[in-house]
């Protein structure tokens, strides 16, 4: 019998990989994303304090439509670009999370560039 491979430990363990290159600073926080099966999340981490600065996600309250699309992501993006503008920050580091940069994750980016982050 042939074992399937975990897919969620191979993402783990991409992750892993990627956050050994990406750190985030107070000035330039990492933009953190994750992704379930039903919703999409986003993180500005300040990783030298360890402190999350702002989050967005599709399951907070006053989010509209499904969670689980493209549309759902880059409403994520933008509302993640607004709430980083608001504490004053501009420029970010992109951590896809071991995902690939395709998809719903590739769609956060393009809203949060389209809100005004820079990466």
């Amino acid at each position: 019998m042939v074992k399937k491979p975990d897919s969620n430990a191979a993402r783990l363990k991409r992750h892993k990989r990627v956050r050994g290159k990406v750190s985030g600073t107070p000035e330039r926080p990492r933009l953190n994303v994750f992704r379930s099966e039903q919703n999409i999340y986003a993180q500005l981490i300040d990783d030298v304090a360890g402190n999350t600065l702002a989050s967005a996600s599709s399951v907070e309250k006053g989010f509209e439509g499904s969670g689980a699309d493209t549309e759902a992501a880059k409403k994520v993006g933008l509302a993640i670009a607004e709430k980083a503008k608001a504490k004053g920050i501009v420029s970010v580091v992109f951590d896809r999370g071991g995902y690939v940069y395709h998809g719903r994750v590739a769609a956060l980016a393009e809203g949060a560039r389209e809100g005004g982050l820079e990466f």
